[in-house]
């Protein structure tokens, strides 16, 4: 690949060779509308030339704080064709995060979604003691209006813009991509034009099946979050078609009338949809059949990975028995096919990544008809390093490295990353003052080796098949010395529809205990079907019936471990995670050290003799 190029040159060649390939689709009254990869590029282009008539100049910063839209990704290729940098800010940021991203990158441009936004960037930048130029996006009809850059960048002359447009490199700098850290300020990863363009590249062969051409998705991931941005530019190089979501509120019918081939998704969206179709079946009767029917899927999907690993002699290879066959049959008729049909019809791949996904939902989805490919990175490795591919799948795995992506395992069990999607290094300062953001903008650099050090416990199989059994830090042990990996008893737990969050807590106390938080549409259809009348968060937290209900799901996380491992003591918190009280990230992923702060007095109840004892 020549190094000169950069990722708007998937773009524009594109745009050149095949105008009217569908790339985008934007939502409106009558459905969706396609947008063509010429269509978009002549908008793009005109977005560029504002920009660059209000003074970018190649390497400048531009912030962009706004839910996921197709006017976000309009904006994202218009900053890399005016030669700058996209910097992220997640939608639900607040005022002192705004600040710190906009003091700590220098950008002196921002687009933003809407005018609440515009004014909570205003009020940031006043708090960051700087004053940007601040681009109101609007997302109504077939695209962005923009009219203010589009008058503005009239005059650009097509020479000066394609300067700005080829001044980049697969070297240089196209994101500077904040980590959502629990603690102390968010650092900025420089996520250069290779790492996007490249891993692209090497990831499409290995997923032709999902991300191929004629393919469509939807997008609802935060486009902030850099895990989104590759998959989008992936689809470019694939020739996949992407409708966004910005509200996931009306996900289901979006799914349902746009019909994807894959999604994209974490494992808190599988974990809701598993939740909502059993609450269907139970609530019109069927709860029984229903259990009965995710049992098939998962001795399904788990026969079929034995069989596709199986290295003995053929007689005594792992069949299907009859008996699950027609089980199988009859469920797919009463359940699969009514969820494949609830996803869209079309729907043949999803791929899940961002945190672990329990292993025994990925065994349902599978065995129902939907394979759920898990997959692992870092912002730092532009997200996706390992994953599980069509020709070569094991649920319970991350999968295997990426093409271009060195894996190994450090001596302490820490998972170590080299390759094509490793990012530039950690954005600081340069000494004269400058913001622009080129490549030696490092203010930490990787080890002389080049393997980043993730933080991440793992294994290797003799396959090559990549697991995270958990993080360094999170690694609870316990004032017996017992080690505890949090993470496969948190999954278990949220395995019960009524558990919205579990955390895992024990780390230099007597016994390992639990945090338990309740799904609120899980708590109203419980409260219906035994007749305990409306119960808020807090009320049901102290009911019997639901703590008893909760025992045992406690127990059934309890039955794979030992003692010493084992959950002795739960407390209902009265209030939800969420993203807008600070305890979830962007991807959903709990806050595990936020939590235990803020509900210190809840943990510390666990140690004491008004505790709940678990079985």
């Amino acid at each position: 690949m020549d190094r000169q190029s950069n990722t708007t040159d998937l773009l524009a060649q594109l745009a050149q060779r095949s105008p009217w390939t569908p790339l985008y689709a934007v939502r409106s009254d009558d459905g969706w509308t396609d947008v063509t990869a010429g269509a978009f590029e002549d908008q793009v282009k005109v977005l560029a030339r504002g920009l660059i008539a209000s003074g970018l100049k190649p390497s400048d910063p531009v912030a962009v704080f706004s839910p996921t839209s197709y006017a976000w990704t309009l904006v994202d290729f218009a900053i890399w064709y005016a030669g700058g940098v996209t910097v992220p800010i997640y939608e639900t940021s607040a005022p002192a995060q705004i600040a710190w991203i906009l003091q700590d990158s220098g950008a002196r441009h921002v687009f933003v979604a809407d005018r609440g936004r515009r004014r909570a960037v205003q009020t940031a930048a006043e708090e960051a003691g700087t004053s940007p130029s601040i681009w109101l996006m609007s997302d109504e009809g077939y695209g962005p209006d923009f009219s203010d850059l589009r008058l503005l960048g009239e005059p650009v002359a097509d020479s000066l813009l394609e300067a700005h447009r080829s001044s980049n490199t697969l070297d240089t700098p196209a994101s500077l991509v904040y980590t959502s850290g629990t603690t102390g300020q968010p650092r900025g990863c420089i996520i250069t034009h290779g790492n996007f363009t490249v891993l692209a590249r090497n990831t499409i062969p290995v997923l032709q099946e999902v991300i191929g051409e004629n393919g469509r998705t939807l997008m609802f991931l935060p486009l902030a979050h850099v895990l989104a941005r590759a998959v989008q530019v992936m689809c470019l190089v694939g020739r996949v078609q992407i409708g966004h979501v910005g509200n996931t509120g009306t996900l289901m019918r979006d799914v349902e009338t746009f019909a994807p081939t894959f999604l994209l998704g974490v494992p808190r969206i599988f974990e809701k949809i598993f939740a909502a179709t059993q609450r269907r079946a139970e609530n019109t009767g069927l709860g029984k059949p229903f259990a009965a029917a995710v049992r098939t899927a998962v001795r399904w999907s788990e026969l079929e990975q034995e069989r596709a690993w199986y290295r003995g002699p053929a007689a005594a290879a792992p069949r299907i028995p009859l008996r699950l066959r027609a089980a199988h049959t009859v469920f797919d008729a009463l359940f699969y096919s009514r969820l494949r049909s609830t996803l869209g019809g079309s729907l043949a791949w999803a791929i899940c990544g961002a945190s672990a996904l329990d292993p025994h939902l990925t065994h349902f989805f599978r065995g129902a008809g939907i394979p759920v490919l898990e997959g692992y990175g870092l912002t730092e490795t532009t997200a996706p390093a390992a994953v599980n591919v069509p020709s070569s799948t094991k649920v319970g795995t991350v999968g295997i490295p990426l093409p271009g992506t060195t894996v190994r395992i450090a001596d302490d069990g820490e998972v170590l990353i080299r390759g094509v999607g490793v990012f530039a290094g950690y954005h600081g300062a340069h000494a004269d003052g400058e913001h622009r953001i080129a490549a030696d903008a490092v203010a930490a650099p990787l080890p002389a080796d080049g393997f980043l050090h993730t933080g991440d416990v793992g294994r290797i199989d003799d396959d090559g098949f990549l697991s995270i059994t958990g993080r360094l830090k999170d690694l609870i042990v316990t004032a017996g010395g017992k080690n505890v990996a949090p993470g496969p008893l948190e999954e278990a737990l949220r395995r019960e529809p009524l558990v919205d969050q579990a955390v895992v807590v024990g780390d230099g106390r007597p016994y390992v205990a639990a945090l338990l938080t309740l799904d609120e549409e899980e708590l109203a259809a419980f409260a219906v079907r035994h007749r305990l009348g409306p119960l808020t968060l807090a009320e049901a937290a102290e009911h019997p019936q639901v703590r008893d209900h909760l025992q045992h799901a406690v127990d059934a996380a309890n039955a794979p471990v030992s003692r010493a491992e084992s959950i002795r003591r739960f407390a209902v918190l009265p209030t939800a995670l969420s993203l807008e009280s600070g305890h979830l990230s962007e991807s959903l992923k709990v806050k595990r050290h936020v939590v235990t702060q803020d509900f210190a007095d809840a943990v510390d109840g666990l140690y004491t003799a008004a505790g709940t004892t678990a079985g």
